[in-house]
């Protein structure tokens, strides 16, 4: 694994609102350390994720972070990760990971995504092996 300095590919829905200011409040706490997250929206670039092994239509449900080893983290295990490379959000990623906050926040998290792109017409068709 690459030291915490290698930077993050995070694929993040560029249409959503609520995604664009979780990414500027990142950005904010992050300060100078900023640079070591590559910021990609996945909006229109359904081929690049394939090209990168992530299905759009989970793009789209979820975080997706991809580290300097090509390991692709989806969900909470991303949310995490980008997390831990933020000495003040370090503390939150922990918290995160505690089993039973994990369970809780997943479903909470999901059904918040769903809710939100079947408000903006967005909600995939399909939810492959989705579970509330």
């Amino acid at each position: 694994m690459k030291d915490k300095t290698t930077p993050l590919s995070v694929y993040y829905d560029g249409s959503c609102p609520s995604c664009v200011k979780d990414r500027q409040w990142y950005e904010k706490l992050a300060g100078r350390h900023g640079d070591r997250v590559r910021w990609v929206d996945i909006t229109g670039r359904d081929e690049m994720l394939r090209e990168r092994g992530i299905d759009p239509e989970h793009a789209l449900m979820e975080l997706h972070v991809e580290d300097a080893d090509g390991r692709v983290h989806r969900e909470l295990d991303a949310y995490i990760l980008l997390m831990s490379r933020v000495l003040v959000l370090k503390p939150l990623a922990w918290v995160l990971g505690l089993p039973g906050i994990r369970g809780l926040l997943s479903r909470l998290y999901r059904r918040w995504v769903r809710q939100r792109l079947a408000r903006e017409g967005r909600l995939p068709d399909t939810k492959k092996g989705d579970s509330e």
